[in-house]
């Protein structure tokens, strides 16, 4: 691989940004000066340094955000901010995308990536990744509720798959839940409350298959995934672990 590439890969800079630093000797690989952005490194066995900083190459990049509304789980918008707008400069790269989608006004868990295998593995209908959510609803929910979730909702175009409502509080006009599906079609948890005429006041993605949000990350907020977690997103899940 070409020294400005890998380095274009790895950092922030542009490749003619890039022949600058190696003109002002700010980079070595082995420990030996090169200024030869056409130099080949191998990014697996060669220790490459800028400005005394080893620099190791990667291939994939994964990080969980806590989704805050009014942001789009897109990487680019002409109008609204994205979840690509609230990475800082240094995690930037063109090449990162959310894995599925949250609406506008939806908050919580996702997963920003450029793994387009994984995302297709967690997206397949096939392997039914389960989704959980907190939600609040107008209105008090049931056990009847409960019941018609678990046989699937009829909706105007599809009936869904069955999903697990579990009730956690429930006042004299609202209720606190949380609702597990295995789908992720369009306003699909509004429109099955929707359904049973009970709408969605506000909407959180706790978990994705294993994967659960960090309760640190303050909306706005992400980091990358680490080992273990990486391993759990990448296990094809039964239920989640609610």
């Amino acid at each position: 691989m070409r020294l400005d590439k890998y380095l274009a890969d790895m950092t922030p800079y542009s490749r003619k940004e890039i022949k600058i630093l190696l003109k002002q000797k700010r980079v070595q690989v082995n420990d030996a000066l090169i200024k030869d952005s056409k130099f080949q490194v191998d990014e697996v066995k060669d220790k490459v340094v800028l400005d005394g900083i080893a620099i190791n190459y990667q291939t994939f990049f994964y990080y969980m955000m806590n989704k805050p509304e009014d942001v789009l789980s897109a990487t680019q918008d002409k109008q609204d901010t994205t979840v690509i707008d609230l990475l800082q400069d240094d995690d930037y790269r063109e090449d990162l995308f959310p894995v599925g989608r949250l609406d506008k006004d939806t908050t919580g868990l996702v997963v920003l990536t450029n793994d387009g295998q994984l995302a297709h593995r967690l997206l397949s209908p096939k392997h039914h990744v389960p989704k959980l959510y907190e939600a609040s609803i107008e209105g008090v929910v049931d056990e009847a509720d409960v019941a018609r979730f678990a046989k699937g909702i009829q909706l105007t175009d599809f009936k869904t798959q069955p999903a697990v409502l579990t009730i956690l509080e429930t006042t004299a006009t609202t209720s606190s839940v949380q609702v597990q599906i295995t789908e992720g079609k369009f306003h699909q948890v509004k429109r099955m409350f929707g359904a049973i005429e009970k709408p969605v006041l506000t909407l959180d993605r706790i978990q994705m298959g294993q994967l659960k949000l960090d309760p640190d990350l303050a909306l706005g907020q992400y980091r990358p995934l680490t080992a273990e977690e990486l391993v759990a997103l990448q296990t094809m899940p039964g239920p989640v672990d609610a």
